[in-house]
């Protein structure tokens, strides 16, 4: 009804007191000399409608009629009466705003079925120069099936160490499901070396979305946990093989905790 509460209650009051129990409301008094007309408002609709603007917002109509000695009314009058009219949206040959596609949702309910992967940094004594940590997980027991260490961030790499993971885990092109390999849009992940040496494993591949950094949760955790881990170092890795060693141990360390938390649950 467009009252407030009070209102209400003031009525309902005058009208069990006998009164009238009308509207009372007088509304403002105050005169805007400066508010657009009818005649203003069909013109900036008729304005906005022309061919030469049907396309543009209003922060570029105002600017072109400026241009031309023209003053309609201003860029939030502009705007104020398109939002009225219903035509405050994209216009003219703008696209107009594709559904939002939905996301694809892995389930992991057994070993083997989702793996995640990711590449992480990790400091050396030489300012700019980083040693690069390949991390693979099992998405259903957290396992860490595979990790390499290399001094550059290759899809060759990743390529071989998938490989050897496959051969490890028997995983076999010919599976009734497949496994699913998911990482995130880095260039190593989107390469094309990769997607060729997973075609030939029988591997599918699933991506974050764009620009969206909480899709590939487990291997970002897992690497906060790698990196906040009480044995990790204070400084920096001098070589390749002091990284590889301390990384070995970690793994050591963390997969049988790992297996035996998945086997109980």
């Amino acid at each position: 009804m467009g009252i407030s509460l009070r209102t209400l209650k003031r009525w309902r009051r005058a009208f069990l007191g006998h009164g009238d129990g009308g509207d009372r409301r007088k509304g403002s008094p105050r005169h805007v000399a400066h508010r657009l007309s009818e005649e203003e408002r069909r013109r900036i609709l008729l304005t906005c409608n022309q061919p030469e603007y049907a396309s543009l917002p209003p922060g570029q109509i105002v600017p072109a009629l400026a241009d031309q000695d023209l003053f309609i009314g201003s860029e939030s009058s502009f705007y104020r009466v398109l939002h009225q009219a219903g035509q405050c949206q994209r216009r003219g040959r703008a696209r107009r705003p594709q559904e939002p596609r939905t996301v694809p949702r892995l389930r992991a309910d057994r070993p083997n079925a989702v793996w995640s992967w990711d590449i992480t940094y990790l400091l050396t004594t030489v300012r700019g120069v980083w040693i690069y940590f390949y991390l693979v997980i099992d998405v259903w027991s957290r396992k860490v099936v595979a990790w390499d260490v290399a001094e550059r961030e290759d899809a060759q790499v990743a390529a071989e160490l998938v490989s050897r993971t496959c051969l490890r885990e028997w995983i076999s092109k010919g599976r009734h499901q497949p496994l699913v390999l998911h990482a995130d849009n880095g260039n190593a992940m989107r390469a094309a070396t990769l997607e060729a040496r997973l075609e030939e494993l029988g591997v599918l591949r699933s991506f974050s979305r764009p620009r969206v950094s909480n899709d590939n949760p487990y291997s970002e955790s897992l690497f906060r946990t790698v990196k906040y881990s009480p044995d990790y170092p204070i400084r920096p890795f001098t070589s390749k093989a002091e990284a590889c060693e301390w990384v070995m141990s970690f793994v050591e360390w963390y997969n049988p905790s790992t297996v035996t938390a998945a086997s109980s649950s």
